[in-house]
């Protein structure tokens, strides 16, 4: 379902912890608006421009642009009007530091939260910019700022990614030249996971040194990972949720239907705050913790936490009405996170608790955003998470990886996608609008965001029709660089390759001892899965966008840490990138891949296609045979030339790996190529697992014919076949 009702969101300089009827304090009155530019007057192509927005004023739901939209107005050097979302932004100090034995981020909020846009040109000349405001009451305009594009410094900055125009089974950058998917997934970075974004930057670095240029990310992890619109909650998580919730009482929770933490009486007499992000402090700063009570006549609250002065037990008014308290906390000089806090009921009773509050100085930024019990589902974009994704972009935009962001969590939105004609199809799609307002607004000006992705591994039977086209077109409105769009099933979805509304076909699939086809030969896996997605997508985008060994669980296969050379991560790479996809398979598990520093397996394949001109040749997949021994021949080609890698069935990853058999050495292997023009062909012979080319010749074609002869090899082998100039 949609919510209305945010009692815990980000509001004009802190959390509106307590307000039950969508508006803290009640709105803004009108104040001028004004515009200031955060960088330089002259950016280059490309560059990110950061506006900030001023006195737009306080608003219940600054998520909900039916509340207050803010857009900023850009004329552009031929004098179009372009129009651009701006988002609410919460300004953070970051650092990484030790916390027992790992290294923990440390996320604390800096100034009032304030309103800002961003945008990228790639167009050269002069823009005019003004912000926009429109609430209930009307539309309020800024005063206006200039800035200039220029290209006077050479950028080997691309552009955005986009389906080719000349090939629409590729992928190629605004400047035109092909963009070929090599990378995996880095899906759940966050405080308890393997990455956090300081690390997940670092695999960034060590991918983008290797040759990879793309990472499939989740933000729609809900409460273990990255989840930008999601339940994150103090009191609970999402695989146990049992939260001390409890309705208001008497008349506050007939007319607002609030919610509050219920201790004591037949429930639990003590309940332990456990957020998600582990709460920042400043070392020896002071913080007031506020909240109301509403106790029984023998009852109180005992407030636990380390730290606290004037820590007397909160009671409650004689009438049952809810009384405030405060208690002031003082850091310790090397204190960078909160304690542990616990909420205990003290005396025979029961004791309720409301609007729990730490703020630095009692003024600052909200730190307990998480306690807030009725923060919404949809709708809410957590301010942490949104700004560990900016740290995450920008690494990825140091390292020239571009980025898969899949967006929508599904348990939030599945329930509600289940008939068409329903008010909560209809709540779902305007919530996934707004999430992807948000998105477009606060990232969409980067040329790394290779694709936004509804969801991940959603049924694949839903009827999502209507979703796809109506959230596709509400998208080539919204979105100014028409970044890529796409979605996933939890199983093949054919409905979903074909749907116009979305750019690329999305298969997901594991090497599994339950599954078809034979889960032994990653190659033969690779080759059928590409064909199905042919199939159904012959002329669009289409990529495996999750692929590894699993258990019959879906869970990490334990035969992967056997693989110590990687020979099913190898094989599934060259054979992907050949198979008639539009990419490589984008492996899974990369905690193993990083553990195992695997990552030197995509620098002889991306040097290797870096020259194949994918989109502009017309390239068709072809699997020849080798002779005597019949191996398989993974080919792009065309008359005129040909790529190709030659792989020894003998050397699939079950073979040596579980079986203990190396394969047989291939030292008389020919090929038969037919149907090439008429000409002198160079042909390179490349090592597949070290990129070093072990032979150079030439040769001309006799009818059409060549015969290759195959350098001697164990495993696989590649060559280019390309006419002589």
């Amino acid at each position: 379902m949609s919510y209305s009702v945010f009692s815990g969101v980000a509001l004009g300089g802190a959390l509106c912890l307590g307000s039950l009827n969508g508006v803290c304090g009640g709105e803004a009155g009108a104040a001028a608006l004004a515009l200031s530019l955060e960088v330089a007057s002259q950016v280059q192509r490309y560059e990110r421009v950061d506006f900030a927005i001023r006195g737009v004023g306080a608003y219940g739901n600054p998520y909900d642009p039916a509340v207050i939209r803010v857009d900023l107005a850009l004329s552009d050097p031929a004098g179009q009007t372009l129009h651009l979302p701006a988002f609410y932004y919460q300004a953070f100090e970051y650092r990484t530091l030790p916390q027992g034995n790992r290294r923990r981020e440390w996320i604390h909020p800096t100034n009032p939260p304030q309103w800002r846009a961003r945008f990228a040109a790639q167009t050269p000349g002069t823009y005019t910019a003004v912000a926009v405001a429109t609430d209930g009451r009307g539309m309020r305009r800024s005063n206006a700022v200039r800035f200039t594009c220029f290209t006077g410094t050479p950028s080997t900055e691309k552009g955005y990614v986009r389906v080719s125009t000349r090939d629409a089974r590729f992928f190629e950058c605004s400047d035109g030249s092909p963009f070929f998917v090599l990378g995996q997934n880095v899906a759940f970075v966050g405080a308890d996971q393997y990455l956090h974004t300081e690390r997940a930057g670092e695999v960034f670095r060590t991918m983008a040194a290797q040759g990879a240029n793309a990472a499939r990310v989740w933000v729609c992890a809900e409460d273990w990972a990255l989840g930008i619109e999601a339940r994150k909650s103090a009191w609970g998580r999402s695989w146990g949720w049992q939260p001390p919730f409890a309705p208001l009482p008497g008349r506050d929770g007939y007319h607002a239907g609030g919610l509050c933490i219920r201790l004591g009486g037949s429930d639990a007499v003590h309940v332990t705050l456990a957020p998600t992000w582990p709460v920042a402090v400043r070392p020896g700063a002071t913080y007031q913790l506020s909240g109301r009570v509403h106790a029984d006549p023998e009852a109180a609250l005992r407030i636990e936490l380390e730290g606290l002065s004037n820590n007397e037990p909160a009671r409650g008014a004689p009438r049952g009405s809810w009384v405030p308290f405060a208690r002031t906390l003082v850091a310790a000089s090397n204190q960078w996170w909160l304690g542990r806090l616990t909420l205990r009921a003290e005396g025979a009773g029961g004791v309720l608790v409301r609007d729990l509050s730490l703020r630095e100085a009692g003024t600052g930024p909200e730190l307990l955003w998480e306690a807030e019990p009725r923060l919404a589902a949809r709708g809410f974009y957590n301010p942490v998470d949104s700004y560990l994704l900016d740290r995450l972009l920008e690494a990825a935009e140091r390292e020239g990886v571009h980025l898969q962001l899949c967006l929508l969590t599904r348990d939030h939105y599945m329930h509600d996608l289940r008939d068409p004609g329903s008010p909560a199809y209809q709540s779902a799609i305007d919530d996934a609008r707004k999430l992807l307002r948000y998105a477009v607004a606060r990232w969409g000006y980067s040329p790394r965001v290779l694709a936004w992705e509804y969801f991940n591994e959603m049924d694949p039977g839903a009827p999502t029709e209507r979703f796809h086209r109506e959230l596709g077109e509400y998208l080539e409105q919204a979105d100014p660089y028409r970044h890529l769009r796409t979605t996933s099933g939890w199983g093949p979805a054919p409905k979903h390759w074909t749907h116009p509304n979305l750019d690329i076909a999305d298969l997901h699939h594991y090497l599994r001892p339950n599954a078809p086809p034979p889960w032994t030969n990653e190659v033969a896996v690779v080759l059928e899965r590409a064909a199905l997605l042919r199939k159904h997508a012959p002329d669009k985008p289409a990529i495996l966008g999750e692929f590894g060994l699993a258990d019959e669980r879906w869970g990490r296969s334990p035969h992967m840490k056997a693989d110590t050379n990687g020979v099913h991560f190898h094989n599934a790479l060259w054979a992907s990138a050949f198979s008639g996809l539009s990419g490589t398979a984008m492996f899974w598990w990369w905690e193993t891949l990083d553990q195992m520093d695997l990552y030197a397996h995509y620098r002889p394949l991306a040097d290797f296609i870096r020259d194949i001109p994918f989109t502009t040749v017309r390239l068709q997949p072809v699997v020849l045979a080798s002779q005597p021994s019949g191996c398989q021949v993974l080919a792009w080609r065309n008359a005129r030339q040909m790529a190709a890698w030659v792989f020894n069935p003998e050397a699939a990853w079950w073979q040596e790996v579980i079986a203990k058999r190396l394969p047989t050495r291939r030292d008389a292997e020919t090929i038969r190529i037919t149907g090439l023009n008429e000409r002198d062909y160079r042909i390179e012979w490349w090592d597949s697992w070290t990129g070093r080319r072990v032979r150079e010749l030439t040769a001309r074609t006799t009818r059409g014919e060549l015969t290759l002869s195959v350098p001697a090899f164990d495993r696989d082998i590649a060559f280019k076949l390309q006419p002589v100039r």
